[in-house]
């Protein structure tokens, strides 16, 4: 994905400063995987001066969604409080395959926060966002992307395709989408 639009971040971040929300404007950047969502996520950040943080250190091959729980606890719930979040990152380079769990990080409590990666804007997460963006591209492109970013090729290629096959379930139950006050397409 090429970058993003700067127009398209400008507006992102006015909408997202401007929203009626208490506290902490926590903007989240979903989608299905290889969408452009890190993409877009990294110069939205840089804009705000806002952190990121990835689903990516919660999620794994082997869990789509029952991390969801971790990450409410460790990061919305801190965050809404006006504290850090603190909350320990998938191993992904000591258990690619599983759900361990490696260090902890810690995020600064910030007036802006930006959350980027898989189903971040749930509903169960939807009224605690300032703005919700849902980024889409077409499935083919999505795997090429995912399968080239990971390095692992056709290894993978399993793997990716029955994680698309989740999403497929997942995001249409969930109205992710539709709840989205910008839709990006990438490609």
């Amino acid at each position: 994905m090429t970058s993003p639009d700067p127009t398209l971040i400008e507006s992102i971040a006015q909408h997202a400063l401007n929203a009626p929300v208490p506290g902490v404007r926590i903007i989240g950047v979903d989608g299905p995987s290889g969408s452009g969502k890190s993409t877009l996520a990294r110069p939205l950040a840089g804009r705000l001066n806002a952190p990121v943080i990835e689903v990516d250190d919660f999620v794994s091959w082997v869990d789509f969604s029952g991390w969801w729980p971790r990450f409410e606890k460790q990061v919305l719930e801190p965050l809404l409080a006006g504290d850090d979040a603190v909350y320990q990152r998938r191993d992904w380079a000591g258990d690619e395959f599983g759900s361990g769990l490696g260090e902890w990080r810690t995020v600064p409590w910030a007036s802006v926060v930006v959350v980027e990666g898989v189903t971040c804007t749930r509903e169960a997460a939807a009224d605690h966002l300032a703005c919700r963006i849902w980024v889409e591209a077409a499935a083919e492109e999505r795997l090429r992307r995912g399968l080239e970013r990971d390095g692992h090729g056709a290894t993978h290629r399993g793997r990716w395709k029955a994680w698309m096959d989740e999403e497929d379930v997942f995001f249409p139950t969930d109205g992710a989408r539709a709840r989205a006050d910008f839709i990006v397409t990438t490609g």
